[in-house]
């Protein structure tokens, strides 16, 4: 049975933080950004554990965009089975430089 993707409300302020900082570095795209994150997410119902494993149970997912890419903290809860997403972030508001990438 595929599992049900929910994001918590820190992901979705995420999403419009990133919407916000793309913008601001003038990305043509920014406005497509929760239609790219969403559908990407979608790997997550018939895939739960492709996300590498991190501290206390997390998982994280990396979502390609061009030349980097979003980090999506999630919780895997299988008795459901669904997906928690509980943070987004953009490679770069996290640290990454494109040489990183």
């Amino acid at each position: 049975m595929p599992a049900t993707v929910q994001l918590a409300e820190d992901a979705w302020i995420d999403l419009e933080e990133l919407a916000d900082f793309l913008q601001a570095q003038g990305d043509p795209n920014a406005t497509e950004l929760l239609a790219f994150v969403l559908d990407g997410l979608q790997v997550l119902t018939h895939q739960p554990g492709i996300g590498r494993p991190t501290q206390d149970g997390l998982r994280e997912l990396i979502l390609h965009r061009g030349k980097s890419g979003y980090l999506v903290k999630y919780r895997f809860l299988p008795h459901r089975p669904a997906v928690r997403v509980l943070r987004i972030r953009h490679q770069r508001q996290s640290g990454y430089t494109e040489r990183d990438i």
